[in-house]
């Protein structure tokens, strides 16, 4: 795990200075993706966000995969909450003041219970508890199943994916690449319940992305959370496995007070 910490080079900005609060390792990863129009989606974003682009669209991801290796920074493993399915639905944001780029997440079902309320009490982060199930077929094929238990409903999910083990893998996708856009994210975005806005980093190595293929059976999820779908085939990537570590949250100040901040310094 140090040779990820030690790994720096591909990031945007340098990692924080102060120490990490959490390791994970996400496993067995569907990237499914699919352009909407901004504005769409721009009324779903909490004040001092707005919808990052690629092609001029906005971006609806649904991500499927497995966590595992969860440690609290100088706490032991917690049982019944180190390993579980995670389902996510999320798109691409730009901080309105200052252009930082990063990831909002609408949602975050998860089959651990403690698992959803710990991430809702000290990362704010909107996870809601799920049944779900993961059956795994050979080495890279996947039958994934969801129905959450609490929280907006329908948000039923249940799909087929697999990677296309003989097509390359994308190497460090490079800058302006949608692979790039859609991946290489070192930011998450959240509110509290008050709507106050905050940023929490992320690191990893450059992310390890195969392409794939996947059948939907059903997916309710984004239109659980006020978000339609175009009727086209979404762009499809999958990753084996990636250690991830995130940082405690940070608050985020408002513009008014960003620009008060700058002002005070001005005349110092």
């Amino acid at each position: 795990m140090n040779d990820v910490l030690s790994t720096v080079k591909h990031r945007p900005w340098p990692l924080p200075e102060r120490p990490w609060a959490m390791t994970q390792r996400w496993n067995n990863l569907l990237f499914a993706h699919w352009p909407v129009p901004a504005a769409s989606l721009a009324h779903l974003l909490p004040q001092g966000l707005v919808p990052d682009t690629f092609d001029g669209s906005a971006w609806i991801g649904v991500v499927p995969f497995s966590m595992d290796r969860i440690q609290l920074r100088a706490l032991p493993s917690v049982p019944g909450a180190n390993q579980f399915p995670e389902l996510n639905l999320r798109t691409y944001v730009r901080e309105s003041h200052t252009n930082q780029v990063g990831v909002y997440f609408f949602s975050l079902d998860a089959s651990s219970l403690l698992a959803v309320t710990v991430a809702r009490t000290f990362f704010q982060l909107p996870y809601y508890w799920a049944r779900m199930h993961v059956r795994q077929s050979g080495e890279k094929d996947f039958y994934y199943r969801s129905e959450r238990i609490v929280g907006p409903k329908p948000a039923s999910f249940r799909a087929r994916y697999r990677s296309l083990q003989k097509s390359r893998v994308i190497e460090l996708s490079s800058p302006g690449t949608i692979e790039h856009f859609l991946t290489e994210r070192y930011r998450l975005f959240t509110t509290d319940k008050k709507g106050q806005l905050y940023k929490g980093d992320i690191h990893h190595v450059p992310w390890p992305l195969e392409q794939a293929e996947a059948e939907f059976e059903v997916n309710l999820l984004p239109r659980a959370h006020g978000i339609e779908l175009p009727d086209t085939t979404p762009l499809l990537l999958y990753a084996r496995e990636l250690v991830v570590y995130v940082w405690s949250l940070e608050m985020v100040p408002s513009l008014a007070k960003a620009l008060n901040r700058q002002a005070a310094m001005e005349t110092t």
